[in-house]
């Protein structure tokens, strides 16, 4: 494997440039993917945060995800955060609008942690990265994992702004590893100078 591992950011919709930047800092060439031939060119796959549903359509728009499927299946490294996570999933509760693509054993409920008002941020302890800030914006939660998921870290909202917003335990798990798929409930790409949960995801790739 090249020292610096060519990692694609699907850039369909969300925050494409923040996961860029960051990769690049963590020692990978970064390069967004639109189209299938840009895709069979990368050595792993970020997939960021943004509107699930909506980038749910725009992969099959664009054609992207059959091609994206298949190449998860045989075996592409792949990070998903927020919105990523909820693609990455098995099943997707109370949404049959986004058509996940399967990599991740795991139950996913999107805007778990409530709406937009509820968003906050907290210290997680993830696993082989360490104490990280957590950004959680319109945040997942996984609701169940396989026996092959791996949970690297559990939080809960630490307060709630919204009384309309669900009181989460601090049980609830919101970073997961299978093999060689990453997944985060929060946002590493927007805490600057922090590059951890990239790096850890660069070194992924790199091992394959």
């Amino acid at each position: 494997m090249n020292a610096r591992p060519v990692i694609g950011v699907l850039a369909l919709q969300g925050g494409v440039a923040e996961h860029l930047t960051a990769l690049e800092r963590a020692g990978a060439v970064a390069r967004p993917v639109r189209r299938p031939e840009e895709l069979a060119e990368v050595h792993g796959i970020v997939l960021p945060g943004g509107e699930s549903t909506t980038m749910s359509r725009l992969l099959d728009a664009f054609e992207l995800t059959e091609p994206l499927r298949a190449r998860l299946a045989a075996g592409l490294p792949a990070y998903g955060s927020c919105a990523g996570m909820v693609l990455l999933a098995r099943e997707v509760q109370d949404d049959r609008a986004v058509r996940p693509l399967g990599a991740l054993d795991v139950v996913v409920r999107r805007n778990a942690f409530g709406r937009q008002v509820d968003s906050f941020e907290t210290d997680l302890d993830v696993r082989e990265v360490g104490r990280v800030r957590g950004v959680f914006i319109r945040a997942p939660w996984v609701e169940s994992a396989g026996p092959a998921v791996e949970v690297l870290a559990t939080a809960g909202h630490p307060e709630v702004p919204d009384a309309s917003a669900p009181a989460a335990p601090a049980g609830r798990i919101v970073a997961v590893r299978q093999a060689r798929v990453l997944a985060t409930a929060f946002h590493p790409e927007l805490v600057g100078g922090d590059e951890r949960v990239h790096r850890h995801f660069v070194q992924t790739v790199r091992a394959r």
